[in-house]
């Protein structure tokens, strides 16, 4: 019965992490605690294996479409595995209900900018292949005057992901693709695919962060992961046909029902 309950969440997991680049975590950790009796410590690295696994085939199906952004995915990647790993220590060391808060609070205010964003862009949204630079949607090269400022947003928006990654284990996509599309200002498509590729490598410093304190129940995880890439799989193409503002709309929606639903549970146990 759990193997099939583990299967049917890991389809919803991985259908939003193939269309939206990312929030996979921020329904997993949930889903593992209150659906399938893990305790917070052992959902967040659970998480962090999903979220790992589906992105990376998430980011293989876009190879193709030409919209990943290799240089701010890298730089995110190298700047956020040591924050992540920093971020995992620190997860050790903090009460379950602090953790399960924290990651309500920073998903609301998370989800409150992505449709303040999407209302002001709705009317001058472009076609999901499409952005500043043509058929990629991934930003043009900033010119000398712009490249200092561009590259401290960048280290500094990895960093806050990166360390929130390995605290959270929600894998950080929640972060990734609102950081690049509201700090760094890409199209939705070029931020959800950049996005998977920054998870895969944030996801693997977090667990290497996390060697000799692994608490994985195969069980669970296995039917999981197993049909959540299948659903990654299937994302893709629903994303292809959205445009960059509904995305932006379906994120932001994903967001507020999840961090609200854990913030009231987190409230409810303290009480």
């Amino acid at each position: 019965m759990i193997g099939v309950l583990s299967g049917a969440l890991g389809l919803v997991v991985g259908l939003v992490i193939g269309t939206l680049g990312g929030g996979g975590g921020v329904l997993s950790v949930p889903a593992l605690v209150y659906l399938l009796g893990q305790d917070a410590r052992a959902a967040t690295t659970g998480s962090i294996v999903i979220v790992g696994l589906v992105s990376a085939v998430g980011m293989l199906t876009r190879l193709r479409g030409r919209v990943i952004d290799w240089r701010t995915g890298l730089a995110f990647g190298v700047v956020g595995i040591p924050a992540a790993w920093a971020g995992a220590l620190l997860n050790r060391t903090v009460p379950q209900p602090a953790l399960l808060l924290s990651f309500s609070v920073l998903t609301l205010a998370i989800a409150v900018l992505l449709l303040v964003r999407s209302s002001s862009t709705a009317r001058e949204d472009t076609p999901p292949a499409t952005g500043a630079t043509g058929s990629t949607g991934v930003l043009a090269p900033p010119d000398r005057r712009s490249a200092v400022a561009r590259a401290v947003k960048v280290i500094a928006s990895a960093a806050v992901v990166g360390f929130m990654t390995g605290f959270l284990g929600v894998g950080g996509g929640f972060l990734v693709v609102p950081a690049l599309a509201i700090v760094l200002g890409m199209t939705m498509p070029a931020a959800i695919a950049t996005s998977l590729l920054v998870l895969t490598l944030n996801a693997a410093g977090s667990l290497a962060a996390r060697a000799g304190h692994l608490d994985l129940d195969w069980a669970v995880l296995g039917p999981f992961v197993g049909v959540a890439v299948l659903g990654a799989l299937a994302g893709k193409p629903i994303a292809d046909r959205m445009s960059s503002a509904a995305l932006g709309r379906a994120f932001a929606v994903l967001l507020l029902g999840v961090g609200g639903f854990v913030g009231v549970e987190s409230l409810l146990s303290l009480v």
